[in-house]
This record gives C-alpha cells, structure tokens and sequence, in this order.
C-alpha cells in the first residue's frame, strides 16, 4: 500500500510565474504601502493570499462554459443550477448571486437592522461587514479550545452553545434574527464543525425560535472532516453527510469561490418564501433577474459542475492531505502553526512566531511582508488588522493574531508547497530582527484590503 497522496488530476494547461529579486520586491512593496492586497499579482510568485475565486476549474467545467444560455430571464443554465443546489441542500428557495459578499448583503440587508444581533461561531471579515453595516451587532461565540493554537481537538470550529443560550436569554429572541455557523471556521484556523454540534444548535434554536443558517462556502471540506473524525459518519459519503449538515438550517450563504471551485459566483438560499421575495427584489435592484443575479449563464454552469465535482472523495482526500502536508512540515522545524490544520489554509500563529511585536504593532502583517520580501510568497493576515478597532480610544486587539496561508485548489503542485515551506521557515529563523508596522491609512469598513503600513524601528517595536 502506497503512502502517497497524488493528485487527483491530470494538468492540461499552465499558466507562467514570474520571478523577481529581493530588491525588486522592496520597491514595488514600498509602492504599495506594505498592503499585500495592494500588489500587483504579476510580482507575487506563490499567492497564498486567497483559496477564493483562485480555483483551477476542470475540463468539464470549461466544457460546461459552452453550454451557457446567456438568456435574460428563465435561463436553462439556471434551472440546472437550480436543480443541483436544492438536491444538495434541500432549501426551497435559491437564489444566485455574483459572490458570497452578495449574498450575505442582501440577506442582512433585509433581516439585520438596529438594534438586531447575529451570532456566529466566528463572523469571517466580509460576513462582519455586512452585518455591522445594516446597523446589527456581530456577536462571535466560539469553543474556548478555538483559541488555543497549540492544543489539538478534533471539532475547533463549533459553536459555545452555553455562550449562544447566555446571549438569547440575555438581548431577547425577538433581536436575533438568526444565528449562522460558519463551516468550516475560517477566522480561528479552518476548523470544522462537527455534526453534533449543528444538531444542538438547532435543537437550541428552536426552544427560542431563531432560524439556523451556514455559511457554507466551505461546507464540502467540512462535510470531509466530519467523515473522518466524528464516530458513526466514517461509512456515510460526503454528499450524505452535507445534505444532513443542510437538512439542520434555515437557509445558507454560499461563495462558490471556494468549494464551488469556480472563479465566480455564490448563492443564497432559504425556506422562508417571504424573506426570499424580498432578497429577489433587492437581487433585481444590485445584481440582476432572479435567474441569472449577476452572473453569465456560462458561469451559473461552471458552478453547477463544481458543485458536483467538489463532493468527490479522491479529490477531498487529496484537498485535506495535501494541506497537512504543508502544515507538518513547518511544525518538524519548530514554527508555530495552528493545530490541527485546517482544511484550506495553514495558519501561522503570530503572536508565538513574533513574541516582541505586540498586537497594536500588527506581528500577522510583519510576518506577511517579510514572506513577501524573502521569497515572494504573498498571505494575509488574519489578527488585528482585520478585526482589530479602537473603541473609546482604547485598542481592542483580536482573539488571536494569525496569517493566514491559503492553498489554492487544483493550482499549485508539492514543489511549490515545499519552496513556500522553506521560505517560511527562513523567516521564521530571523524573526527577533523583524519589526511591528503602524497604519497609516485606513478606510472605515474592510480596512485590511486598502490600508496603508509603515515599518517600525526596532527600537520603537520593543519600546511599546
């Protein structure tokens, strides 16, 4: 029996990366104010930055692309789509969207409000945003054992149920108009969300009459995660195993970017027929006729391909492994990665990889520039750049500082997870000479994708 875990494909096509020299890329890192959002892709050699939109699609998904009806209302494209999502998830109501962000804006848009609050196992950046920006309150209520790094537990992800409970009796039902589990759990490290856990959630939700809804945008890697780890899932498919995950909820945000392995598109869908004639009318309004909301019909095929083809096995095994592999090689030379890897990306904690810069000096973006300068690798940082805030004057630093390594799908072969590895590991052998950033720029939503940074002196890092 082999031990390795081999691509599930075979590569048709490549696309040229460029290289460039340390020099290089000082210059053009000055010039986009160290923001790695800022770069041009062209100078970025390995980007780990997203696994959103980044996918490499199949040989049936472009075959598919042909066979998009581009009709402006009633779409054959769309009906097939139609088709596949309610099989998979058994919500009524299904409603495409350009992306994720769409959807979570429309849905919000008609739920949230003053004075309403959402809980979430953690709100990931753009699902925050739009939350606090219809005037609700975000309210994260992860498992305490989320926010241990170092320690190992088969389900990071779930939800604090007592925490959930402690909230409802608290702010009254009638304010939250639904609670969502994110699956997996981006912002605390990829992390699943085991079965048990939405049953309960469910269960609770129900004694106050809350409507569940995922954030599926990763629900197949969970689904995965779910069949190796939770007892009596190992002989269920990963299809069984996510209609269950849908047949507990309400309703669902989806970015296809992810595990819909296309480049484009997402959906929301719901059972609540009321909730979703008003989404439609706001999708007419923002993204378009109800059967196409803002995409090609070319695009509503890929996804509907994508959406069959990620429920693979051969392929998950493949995803979840090779992820592994990344993220065991960084932990054999000591760096301190967050356990146990998730399913997309590996994690650097960076409050242990920087212990002298602290969080109001950003350690996550020191270390994301100093990748960036050493071997052109571009990540991004998931501390308190993207949910840090000053409130009263007073910084209110994130739950944990991490920078985030998200492994695109199907893009990258072991080569080049192996340089990036090396790279990361050269930083990690210099780090009490990297220094903490200042902001010196920042927009008032999202300030993580256009801010501007500084480095500090070193000096200045260990004097604060």
């Amino acid at each position: 029996m082999t031990k390795t875990i081999i691509e599930p494909f075979k590569i048709k096509s490549v696309e040229p990366i460029n290289f460039s020299t340390r020099e290089y890329r000082e210059q053009v890192l000055r010039e986009a104010y160290y923001n790695l959002f800022l770069l041009k892709a062209d100078d970025v050699l390995i980007d780990l930055l997203t696994d959103s939109g980044t996918a490499a699609m199949s040989s049936k998904q472009w075959a598919a692309l042909m066979d998009g009806d581009e009709s402006y209302a009633g779409s054959r494209s769309f009906f097939k789509f139609e088709k596949v999502v309610k099989e998979l998830t058994g919500l009524k109501n299904v409603i495409p969207t350009h992306q994720g962000r769409a959807a979570e804006k429309i849905l919000f848009t008609v739920v949230g409000g003053p004075g309403k609050i959402i809980p979430n196992n953690t709100h990931f950046d753009t699902t925050r945003a739009n939350v606090e920006f219809s005037g609700s309150t975000a309210v994260d209520l992860p498992i305490s054992a989320a926010l241990e790094t170092d320690k190992y537990a088969d389900f990071k992800g779930n939800i604090d149920l007592n925490k959930l409970e402690d909230l409802i009796k608290r702010v009254g039902a009638d304010k939250i108009p639904l609670c969502i589990l994110t699956v997996t759990n981006n912002s605390v490290g990829g992390q699943p969300v085991s079965m048990k856990n939405i049953r309960e959630t469910r269960a609770l939700l129900n004694k106050y009459n809350i409507p569940l809804f995922l954030d599926a945008c990763r629900f197949a890697e969970n689904a995965f995660f779910i069949k190796l780890r939770e007892p009596g899932y190992e002989n269920k498919s990963v299809k069984e195993i996510a209609q269950e995950m849908f047949s507990c909820t309400d309703g669902c945000t989806m970015s296809a970017k992810k595990d819909g392995l296309v480049n484009i598109g997402g959906f929301l869908a719901l059972n609540n027929s009321a909730i979703a004639e008003k989404a439609r009318s706001l999708l007419i309004m923002t993204e378009g006729f109800p059967t196409y909301g803002g995409l090609a019909g070319r695009d509503l095929e890929a996804m509907t391909q994508g959406l069959v083809e990620v429920l693979d096995e051969d392929y998950l095994k493949y995803r979840i492994r090779s992820i592994e592999y990344f993220g065991n090689k960084l932990l054999k030379e000591g760096v301190p990665v967050l356990v146990p890897i998730g399913g997309h990306a590996v994690f650097l904690d960076a409050k242990r990889f920087l212990p002298h810069v602290p969080s109001h000096a950003y350690p996550g973006q020191a270390i994301a520039v100093e990748m960036y300068l050493e071997g052109g690798i571009r990540s991004v940082e998931i501390g308190s750049v993207m949910f840090g805030k000053e409130v009263d004057g007073q910084f209110n630093a994130a739950q944990l500082e991490l920078v985030r390594l998200a492994v695109p799908r199907r893009v990258y072969t072991q080569s080049h997870i192996d340089y990036a590895a090396e790279i990361i590991i050269e930083v990690y052998k210099r780090r009490a000479k990297i220094p903490g950033y200042r902001i010196t720029y920042e927009p008032p939503y999202l300030r993580h994708f256009t801010a501007h940074f500084e480095p500090m002196a070193m000096e200045e890092t260990h004097s604060i």
